[in-house]
């Protein structure tokens, strides 16, 4: 199924090449990757595939602009900043399409998305100017203490697939408004969301090579040779425990400084005191959000024994009744999950439980057709060695 020529257009407006040193251009090797419609597991389009020497490249813009971008005055990268906020805010309905394209959830989450990540540059563009040291007397009383913050140098940034635009925006915000300049690898399955906010802050009059976005389908081989490369003074990275500590280990032999957002644990609780609809609005919030692809998203319910059936009833028919979809469409609150490895995951976790004695309440199965969709799910008695 091909997509609207609407939704072709949002696709074709953003570059699909490697931004490094103020240009676009092609992959050194000439590969390209795909981008898929999760809704589908169809390509919505072919980018560059980057490769380590793209990588090097990125860094060295960044470094040979450090200097230079380090002693622009706050003010002037606090008004790039508040120029790119406004651009977003002003593109939100195409950002957002953008976005629920290359990742899936529904368009309404994805508008929250945008002007949630616009926030941060809005933000730091007020920070920019409210850089402070600190002037102080010893304890001693002789001499004067004097600290200065000034720029830490060429910062690495990897993001995650589920929160394409606002983890970059998150990062790319005070990075700027600090005088840092950056090399960027975005989530192979969501890059698109990336490639049209370089555009933006193109257009928003950031200099060349303070910016640089590498896309690759490896991440290790064209990021690690730069967590390795002494010029690199910091590493951000949102995404799994277990990927952040190798960076961690990684970032260690040349000890930069770390950035870590990693992993999630978020028990739900219901105590036998409580309003079981309120309860049950709650979970919805917790568990549906994004598609429950958030590190927040609750991963398990305990619920008090008095109040346990009513509230596993409520929730299964709450559950039930979200229309499921392509996030394009009119209406659907859930969309797929953003590949076949996410949804394999998850059907192996049901099957792990209903295996082991678990009940499916509503869902518990994949869904037929296009896409990596998977009904959503509600399983009771779910045992303690249950995955």
């Amino acid at each position: 199924m091909s997509i609207a020529t609407s939704e072709q257009s949002v696709v074709d407006s953003v570059n699909k090449q490697l931004f490094i040193g103020g240009e676009w251009r092609d992959a050194s090797g000439g590969d390209t990757l795909a981008v898929e419609d999760p809704s589908t597991a169809e390509p919505l389009c072919e980018i560059a595939d980057g490769t380590p020497e793209d990588a090097v490249a990125a860094l060295d813009a960044a470094s040979g602009m450090q200097d230079e971008w380090g002693k622009t005055a706050p003010r002037d990268r606090g008004e790039i900043l508040r120029r790119a906020f406004e651009k977003i805010v002003e593109r939100t309905d195409e950002l957002a399409l953008l976005m629920t394209l290359e990742m899936g959830k529904a368009l309404a989450e994805s508008k929250a998305e945008i002007t949630y990540a616009a926030e941060f540059f809005r933000w730091f563009s007020e920070e920019a100017v409210r850089i402070e040291g600190r002037y102080a007397i010893p304890p001693a009383g002789a001499g004067r203490m004097l600290t200065m913050k000034q720029p830490v140098g060429p910062c690495l940034f990897i993001t995650p697939w589920n929160f394409p635009m606002a983890m970059g925006t998150r990062k790319i915000g005070p990075a700027i408004a600090a005088g840092c300049t950056m090399v960027i690898k975005p989530a192979q399955q969501t890059p698109l969301s990336m490639l049209a906010l370089a555009g933006i802050l193109e257009e928003s009059g950031l200099p060349g090579g303070v910016l640089n976005v590498v896309t690759s389908s490896s991440s290790g081989g064209t990021m690690g040779p730069l967590i390795a490369d002494s010029r690199a003074r910091k590493l951000s990275f949102t995404g799994s425990t277990e990927v952040g500590r190798k960076l961690i280990e990684q970032s260690a032999e040349q000890i930069l400084r770390v950035s870590m957002e990693l992993g999630g644990n978020a028990p739900f609780l219901v105590f036998d005191d409580a309003d079981v609809d309120a309860a049950v609005d709650g979970a919805i919030v917790a568990k549906m959000r994004n598609v429950g692809e958030a590190c927040t998203a609750a991963n398990r319910f305990h619920v008090a024994d008095s109040v346990a059936g009513e509230f596993a009833e409520k929730l299964a028919e709450r559950m039930d009744a979200m229309k499921v979809g392509r996030g394009a469409e009119e209406g659907v609150e859930v969309g797929p999950l953003i590949d076949d490895d996410q949804r394999t995951k998850v059907a192996d976790l049901v099957d792990d439980a209903l295996g082991k004695g678990a009940r499916a309440l509503v869902g518990g199965e994949k869904m037929e057709g296009s896409g990596y969709f998977y009904r959503p799910t509600v399983l009771g008695s779910v045992p303690e060695d249950a995955t």
